[in-house]
């Protein structure tokens, strides 16, 4: 699955797009080294193909790559964090 990166000032995206349809992840970022992920939103077409999995995977990924630490301020992945405790390194609050 092929996810894109997109940045404007203090606002972020992952995306992925599969059969048409965009799966997205939305963070803000308060500093050099921490962002707020605010949402994730996958439509009904593609629920159960792993698209948010996915995306949390990706922003995890870039965290370290970057050096930055998340804030999983959206529910989703708060509760992808909670499941997977080897993320904890990247992860703020």
């Amino acid at each position: 699955m092929k996810i894109e990166n997109s940045e404007d000032g203090s606002h972020g995206r992952y995306s992925a797009t599969i059969e048409g349809h965009t799966g997205e992840m939305t963070y803000s970022r308060t500093s050099p080294q921490l962002i707020i992920i605010d949402h994730t939103g996958v439509p009904d077409a593609l629920r159960g193909k792993g698209v948010g999995q996915a995306l949390a995977a990706h922003a995890i990924d870039e965290a370290r790559k970057g050096g930055w630490k998340i804030i999983p301020l959206c529910p989703f992945m708060r509760a992808q964090v909670q499941r997977h405790p080897d993320w904890q390194d990247v992860i703020q609050g």
